[in-house]
């Protein structure tokens, strides 16, 4: 390395070329480090490709690159639709007196249906999946609520519900009005294969267990 230039100023003029000309030797030094560092690096790209040798680009590949799908728009309409057609399927007039089994408890099969399957409700065999309470509901609230849930239920692919009406003690004449009519409204929909009165443990005369298709 060379030794530094000492330099002795007598005046401002000379002042200012030495401080040109370290300048110029600083702006020197800088372009000296900048190409070492220039060969160095081409130095290190050179040794890399003998490393490798030569080398052929891939061939094209025919794989296609797609975009996710946006998720679909929710059938709002559709779902409005399904309830009103639940709600003016299941009617408070139809006689199902012939449809109803009323021995001891009651239960109900739609036809081809076999009785193992009521039997098999009573005893349990069958898990509930899921519940509705409409006891303390108003007749159109309860219908729709119940309407809304058999829906979703099916959806969902569940195959047994429970279904609480409540016994009606509190209702004028000790006769329940939900009671009466889930049962009708059950009859009609084409979800439901079968349904019986609960266990005591699970509502008794209160609960009805529904399993459907």
């Amino acid at each position: 390395m060379k030794a530094s230039k000492t330099f002795t100023v007598h005046s401002f003029a000379e002042l200012k070329l030495v401080k040109k000309e370290i300048a110029v030797r600083f702006e020197q030094q800088r372009q000296a480090i900048a190409q070492a560092q220039k060969v160095q690096v081409q130095a290190q790209r050179n040794l890399f490709r003998a490393a490798v040798g030569n080398v052929k680009r891939l061939p094209q590949s025919n794989t296609v690159l797609f975009q996710p799908q946006p998720p679909a728009p929710l059938p709002l309409q559709s779902w409005a639709d399904e309830t009103a057609a639940w709600r003016e399927a299941m009617s408070d007039e139809v006689d199902i007196s012939t449809l109803l089994q009323t021995d001891d408890r009651l239960s109900y099969t739609r036809s081809g249906v076999g009785l193992d399957v009521v039997q098999n409700l009573r005893r349990g065999k069958w898990a509930i999946q899921r519940q509705i309470d409409l006891h303390g509901l108003r007749l159109e609230e309860a219908r729709q609520a119940l309407g809304g849930f058999l829906r979703e239920a099916h959806h969902q692919g569940i195959r047994c519900v429970r279904v609480v009406t409540g016994k009606g003690l509190g209702s004028l004449g000790k006769t329940g009005v939900l009671k009466d009519k889930v049962p009708r409204w059950l009859v009609q929909r084409n979800e439901v294969l079968a349904f019986a009165q609960a266990q005591p443990a699970h509502g008794g005369a209160g609960a009805l267990l529904v399993l459907l298709t």
